[in-house]
């Protein structure tokens, strides 16, 4: 798997929402959020090069396609976050819960729950 950039990151929350779409379809909801939507070329540029990264595929309806996600969020997002980690934090999850503890990015509940999920962990094994 390979990173997104920001564009195409943006075009595959919005198929994730939607399950599939139009490129017409996604330009609707660039508008809906009040983004600056980019061009109907734009779009269907980012989808044809997600189509070519894996990301996505599509469905032919005469001349026009209706594009659906093949990784899902959750796939992302654990190829995501390992990236992270690996990349700044050596692979620690423990260097990464301290740069945020340190930077006051984590309140007090949020720890208490990250040590109730470790202790969950070890009594799951």
């Amino acid at each position: 798997m390979r990173e997104l950039t920001q564009a195409e990151e943006k075009v595959m929350q919005i198929l994730w929402e939607l399950k599939e779409a139009f490129v017409r379809d996604i330009l609707k909801e660039f508008e809906a959020e009040k983004d600056k939507a980019p061009s109907y070329t734009t779009v269907s540029t980012v989808i044809r090069v997600l189509e070519t990264k894996g990301f996505v595929d599509h469905k032919v309806y005469g001349n026009t396609h209706q594009y659906f996600p093949i990784i899902s969020k959750d796939e992302y997002r654990e190829f995501a976050a390992s990236s992270i980690l690996e990349k700044y934090f050596g692979g620690s999850v423990g260097k990464l819960v301290s740069f945020f503890a340190k930077k006051e990015k984590v309140d007090i509940q949020d720890l208490d729950e990250m040590i109730n999920l470790v202790k969950q962990k070890k009594t799951d094994k």
